[in-house]
């Protein structure tokens, strides 16, 4: 998902920054359909070709957008390197875990990790930053531990897809906020960073005869290639539109994804949906709601 990194607008939504934002969240919101393609395709091998092949994406654009500068400067910061691996090993985890959860048929996990990712984040800054949290914030949180109980008891298992993927992402965004980047420059060196572990990695599967890659079709090939584009594209859509929109208007537009992938997940790919995911879902659902009013009132007091 997103860079959160943001100093949001406080006038108004520039609708710019809304088109950006939502071609960005309709982007995600079909992730699941690209990655189900490469289901064939091991994960670690689909998550190396993501992180190559954003990088040429990644520099086109800061070429394009003349702001090389910056990127050269955090390259010779040995603080923002440090500070960026740790971030760089963060999101690389989240888009293995969405990866693998797309191939392996847990999709609905995926969505649910995304679902309550924003509650993790107010959870975390109670405990992190020392922010208040008000009467309809904590409701919001305690629902969402509701509903991660019922689905422990009910399916007899912990969801550990779900909270893997909101802890990488939820820490990633906290850590994020203290690189000194913007959305493109950051994430461009986040990929940089990665990069020499994802050509390793390519390689020793090219040389052991394990690579998928010019060794299976050629639609897989053009698909593990047309990773980057799906990956920084968005990406860095997010960046740039969010940064011309609210923080409301970014509270409310994030469940465009999780709602598309559940959606994606119950009816394109066939996952079951049973009744613990009957009652735990319409719970997460009224904590989001009940998160959005309590992020209204929060902005307008503000």
């Amino acid at each position: 998902m997103a860079d959160t990194v943001l100093q949001p607008a406080r006038d108004g939504d520039s609708p710019r920054g809304f088109a950006f934002a939502l071609a960005a969240y309709l982007m995600w919101g079909v992730l699941p359909l690209y990655m189900k393609a490469l289901a064939d395709v091991p994960t670690l091998e689909v998550l190396a070709h993501r992180v190559l092949w954003s990088l040429p994406v990644a520099l086109a654009i800061l070429v394009w957008l003349g702001r090389t500068a910056d990127l050269r400067a955090a390259l010779a910061s040995p603080r923002m390197l440090a500070m960026a691996t740790l971030t760089a090993a963060l999101i690389s985890v989240n888009w293995g875990l969405y990866v693998y959860a797309v191939q392996s048929g847990q999709a609905m996990e995926a969505a649910l990790g995304y679902y309550i990712n924003p509650l993790f984040s107010v959870l975390l800054g109670r405990v992190l930053l020392g922010e208040r949290l008000d009467r309809l914030q904590w409701l919001s949180v305690a629902l969402a531990a509701i509903a991660v109980s019922i689905l422990t008891v009910e399916s007899g298992r912990v969801p550990l897809l779900a909270i893997s993927m909101m802890l990488t992402w939820g820490f990633y965004a906290y850590f994020k906020k203290s690189l000194p980047l913007g959305p493109n420059q950051g994430f461009t060196l986040e990929v940089i960073l990665l990069t020499p572990f994802a050509l390793g990695y390519a390689v020793w599967l090219a040389v052991t005869g394990k690579a998928v890659f010019l060794n299976g079709d050629g639609s897989t090939t053009a698909l593990l290639i047309g990773a980057g584009l799906v990956t920084a594209v968005p990406l860095m859509l997010f960046g740039n539109g969010a940064k011309l929109l609210r923080l409301t208007t970014i509270g409310i537009m994030q469940y465009i994804t999780p709602t598309m992938i559940f959606l994606t997940a119950v009816f394109l790919f066939g996952e079951p949906f049973g009744r613990a995911n009957a009652i735990a879902f319409p719970i997460i659902w009224a904590a989001l709601v009940i998160y959005s009013i309590a992020l209204v009132r929060q902005v307008r007091r503000g």
